[in-house]
């Protein structure tokens, strides 16, 4: 057996660390950023904070030659650039450093941690208090308890009516229908601490709730032979009624957002824009280093300095590229939704990262990963950068019409709609075609989807 060589020549992009950095403090949210800075405040000792409140900003400096402290800054800056001309490679922060930092960031109370805090204030025996434990640790995500109280009982040597009892103790918690087996129990447990539960309640829940979803009032009524009031009057309570009692404390149900951006008019009506910086503190470099450095007799040292300095410097101006770029993008936004920061959604026009790019003269990644996780707080509200991006169509005058202004109409037109002769797909076209905008039934009814609203069968009012 013969073993071939070849040799083979290629080309292969290899991002430095600095630019693996400036990447992901580009992409970071506000949370994850406001980390990273603190996680190099820790690792590189020539960084430090100047000020917690201080937002990141660019410093304009004007007049320095009758400006003794801004000569000084100067001169540091003079110092930093020569010292720091020669550099060596330094490792970039570990993954396991990085699973620590991002593992660090506070997380928000589950339902269990919820459900064991009402126990511990409900001043149950021990067992029924261990019994009461062990069924709070068996409930999933939405609060149910999906598995059986004899396979419980069995693996965990409690007696079953022990089981029983704690089950209906977590029945008594918040919030309301938690503990259950099904959605079915849930929403009676649900009805019966809102004093609703009937026995028509009852029946309609346990053998009829798929037709209830459904809106099928005649046949219920019909069926139970009872009048459609009566459904009704049902229908409504039920509606009210949560059907996943643990999603509020689901992380991703209500995350915490801080905008990176505020929009706002001045009093002449002119849109303007600034970083809220609030969760960045200045960070400069240490002068005691560098005055050790210049003195230093130590060659160790003076290289652990330099590297240090240098990596903060980058640092630095990674952190001051990510903001500039931030504000670049929202200054053409302003430019080219400003029908929307007048009227709102429906405002909205065709815009895509490709033709923001061009205009800033970067990369459409880095606009993409600018946008990540980022969002402007403005008169219309709060939104992610992301939503500024969309498609389109163009109007019967020709004017781009974005596909997010046009689910705000569908959805403005449904909210309008008489509830007891609702508008299907069709009747939308039309409405929507009347208003200049020409678009597909399936089109409607995607965007529908989209919203979240069901059809018009479903949406009926008897």
């Amino acid at each position: 057996m013969q073993a071939n060589l070849h040799q083979k020549l290629g080309q292969q992009q290899v991002l430095s660390p600095q630019m693996r950095q400036g990447l992901e403090l580009l992409q970071a949210s506000s949370l994850e950023l406001s980390q990273l800075v603190q996680q190099a405040l820790v690792t590189n000792p020539v960084l430090e904070q100047e000020s917690l409140d201080t937002p990141l900003e660019e410093e304009v400096i004007a007049e320095a030659e009758n400006d003794p402290e801004v000569l000084s800054n100067l001169d540091d800056d003079y110092r930093e650039s020569m010292i720091c001309e020669s550099r060596s490679t330094t490792p970039s922060i570990s993954q396991e450093t990085r699973d620590f930092l991002y593992n660090s960031i506070v997380a928000p109370k589950t339902l269990q941690q919820h459900l064991l805090n009402q126990l511990s204030l409900a001043g149950k025996a021990p067992a029924l208090h261990h019994a009461v434990e062990t069924i709070i640790g068996t409930l999933d995500d939405r609060g149910f308890l999906t598995e059986s109280l004899e396979d419980i009982a069995m693996r965990e040597q409690i007696s079953s009516p022990l089981l029983l009892s704690a089950k209906a103790v977590v029945q008594g918690f918040t919030p309301n229908g938690v503990g259950a087996s099904d959605i079915k129990e849930s929403l009676l447990i649900q009805l019966n601490k809102r004093g609703l539960h009937s026995e028509l309640a009852e029946k309609i829940i346990e053998e009829h709730l798929r037709d209830l979803a459904q809106n099928k009032i005649p046949e219920i009524s019909k069926t139970l032979k009872t009048t459609h009031e009566a459904v009704v009057e049902v229908l409504q309570h039920v509606s009210k009624l949560c059907l996943n009692p643990g999603s509020e404390f689901d992380p991703t149900h209500n995350p915490q957002i801080q905008p990176d951006i505020i929009v706002s008019n001045t009093r002449d009506g002119v849109l303007q824009a600034h970083l809220t910086g609030a969760y960045l503190p200045k960070l400069s470099i240490s002068s005691n280093y560098k005055d050790i450095l210049s003195s230093s007799p130590d060659s160790e040292v003076r290289k652990f300095l330099k590297d240090n300095i240098r990596d903060g410097r980058v640092f630095i101006k990674s952190l001051g590229q990510r903001q500039q770029t931030l504000l670049n993008i929202t200054e053409v936004l302003m430019e080219k939704q400003k029908e929307f920061f007048k009227i709102g959604p429906k405002g909205l026009k065709p815009l895509t990262m490709n033709q923001l790019a061009e205009l800033i003269e970067v990369h459409p990644t880095t606009v993409s990963r600018a946008c990540t996780a980022k969002y402007v707080l403005c008169p219309q509200g709060i939104f992610e950068l992301r939503y500024f991006f969309t498609s389109g169509v163009e109007n019967s005058e020709g004017e781009g019409v974005s596909n997010t202004s046009i689910r705000n109409s569908i959805k403005e037109l449904i909210d309008n709609e008489n509830p007891k002769k609702t508008y299907s797909d069709s009747n939308i076209v039309t409405l929507l075609k009347e208003d200049g905008v020409t678009i597909a039934r399936r089109t409607v009814a995607k965007y529908r989807d989209q919203l979240g609203i069901p059809p018009s069968n479903l949406r009926k009012k008897f």
